[in-house]
């Protein structure tokens, strides 16, 4: 099994999520022991921002690292745990709302698919990227 950036990477759909990573300087972090739980928006969630938002992101590493880390929780926590929760404590310092009403929500993002697998830690997809308040 890979870590959770080699994951990203060999799934594909993560193109710019990765180089986010990348460029904030948080690759060494997530291929760290962890456990870590990264609620990960696809390229698809990444294209829904307003035209140069990304590109803005790049040019700015502390607000891009603020966003980052908010996408990631401390410790593994798998979609039965998650299903359990009202929020979650980010990296970042901030919570996320958890609403598993109807499937299960992260804030306003929907978790597209639970559980992949890393081996230090856990992703779950989501449609839609976190912004921190």
């Amino acid at each position: 099994m890979a870590d959770i950036v080699d994951t990203a990477v060999k799934a594909g759909s993560f193109s710019t999520l990765v180089a986010a990573v990348k460029a904030a300087g948080l690759v060494d972090t997530l291929k760290g022991t962890g456990p870590f739980t990264l609620f990960a928006p696809n390229d698809e969630a990444f294209a829904k921002l307003p035209k140069g938002t990304v590109d803005a992101l790049l040019k700015d590493i502390p607000k891009l690292k603020k966003i980052l880390t908010y996408h990631v929780v401390s410790g593994k926590v798998m979609a039965a745990d998650v299903v359990k929760l009202k929020s979650a404590k980010t990296v970042e310092g901030e919570d996320v709302k958890i609403d598993a009403s109807a499937g299960v929500k992260v804030n306003d993002a929907t978790v597209t698919t639970p559980d992949v697998a890393a081996d230090n830690g856990v992703i779950h997809i989501i449609d839609t990227v976190l912004m921190p308040a």
